[in-house]
């Protein structure tokens, strides 16, 4: 559930007419739901009251500070593959003992800016990135907490692009070297164990897998607690998928109930990764029609938005809805929906029925709050878009539009030119 729905022939976001906030800021423009983003933490939330639980939002699905701050101010700690995502997280106010630190390539300076701003672990992804983090924390005189992100070797039925739990992938650590790495763990100054971490891949639709893996690891928790090492935090990671087209992900209830009943005999504080989940159905992308060209019976749309601010379907084939702003096109047309960049690849929609777009027409992507700004870019030196968040019948800018001046920030010609 969402709330973007129809008032009449007009889209609205919450009680605010989409039109309107084009008129005001422009397009393209990025569009966030307040109530949205809310209720999804809130449904993930309370699928685990029951059991002590923190939910960590991934801030690589959505690092916009208005967002971050949404689910901090409703209790929510996040997960950080960056000290750049660190340093926007603190700055909306997470609280760094919610803070967990996961990603195969966490340099020098990142980990010194987590340990003296003391976030609660490091998921630890190799045999190496263990050994830095206990030389850094010692010559700083401090404990690093960590779980060691184990791989499964769980097929998580998704796309291969974000798998991660398959013994073929670049993240975490084997289930036999992880045992091996615990024990070496347990005896370096610098380290202090807490935890036992994985993540399998994005955008699952069934709870099996998940099942599946925790099972597995709670093999290598009793084998470690045999050796001495007791575990408090079991992190499940994330990676529960949302409904882009036909897809029917389970509820976060449904999920709920086969995760507590998978780990109730353990007694042990769990920690959520979710990201897609709860932002994914929560924003939009809104364009304009530019141009219609008709090519050998191929119909193309162009519009003001490319894969430069979507990238998902050129990178990923993956599919967004597409909704007209003002529902009074005539008809249906078999047609590409297609942006300014020069590639190929720069489409939003591949050859599907769409409204019969007109010049001005404003259209919707939807799905587009996970994954949509995070990864966008200037390429062909295009300003990045406006974010906007809508509350109820009011709304305001949280990322101003980018100018051409902002895309050279920085460059210098050299004095030899």
């Amino acid at each position: 559930m969402h709330h973007f729905q129809y008032k009449g022939n007009e889209l609205f976001a919450e009680e605010v007419p989409v039109r309107e906030i084009v008129a005001k800021v422009g397009s393209p423009v990025y569009v966030y739901s307040h109530a949205t983003l809310e209720r999804h933490y809130r449904a993930f939330d309370d699928a685990f009251a029951g059991v002590p639980h923190t939910i960590c939002y991934s801030v690589k699905a959505n690092s916009t500070m208005a967002v971050l701050k949404t689910f901090i101010n409703l209790g929510g700690g996040v997960d950080i593959v960056s000290g750049g995502e660190l340093y926007r997280a603190l700055k909306a106010g997470a609280d760094p003992q919610k803070v967990v630190y996961s990603g195969v390539g966490k340099k020098d300076d990142e980990i010194e800016y987590a340990l003296n701003s003391n976030i609660l672990m490091f998921n630890v992804e190799s045999e190496q990135e263990l050994d830095r983090i206990n030389q850094i924390a010692t010559r700083m005189g401090k404990k690093a907490g960590i779980a060691i992100r184990v791989n499964p070797d769980v097929d998580p039925q998704t796309h291969p692009y974000i798998t991660t739990g398959l013994k073929n992938a670049k993240f975490g650590i084997t289930i036999e070297r992880a045992i091996e790495e615990y024990k070496r763990a347990k005896g370096m100054a610098g380290i202090e164990i807490l935890g036992i971490d994985c993540h399998i891949g994005s955008q699952l639709t069934k709870v099996n897998p998940f099942v599946d893996s925790i099972i597995k690891l709670k093999k290598v928790i009793g084998i470690l607690k045999e050796a001495g090492i007791s575990l408090k935090y079991f992190d499940i990671g994330g990676g529960l998928g949302i409904t882009y087209n036909n897809e029917e992900p389970p509820l976060p209830s449904d999920y709920g109930k086969e995760i507590i009943s998978a780990t109730k005999d353990l007694g042990m504080h769990l920690v959520f990764e979710p990201g897609r989940n709860i932002v994914g159905n929560a924003g939009v992308l809104v364009a304009k029609c530019l141009y219609t060209k008709q090519r050998d019976e191929k119909n193309f749309i162009m519009i003001d938005a490319g894969m430069n601010d979507l990238a998902r379907p050129a990178l990923y084939g993956s599919f967004h809805g597409v909704q007209p702003v003002v529902n009074d096109q005539d008809g249906l047309v078999m047609a590409d929906i297609v942006g300014p960049i020069c590639e190929s690849g720069d489409f939003l929609v591949k050859d599907r029925e769409v409204p019969m777009f007109r010049q001005g027409d404003l259209m919707a992507f939807m799905s587009a709050g996970a994954y949509g700004f995070a990864m966008s870019s200037t390429y062909n030196s295009r300003p990045r878009v406006a974010e906007v968040m809508v509350k109820g019948n009011s709304f305001e800018v949280v990322r101003e539009r980018e100018t051409v001046e902002d895309l050279i920030k920085g460059e210098r010609v050299p004095s030899f030119l």
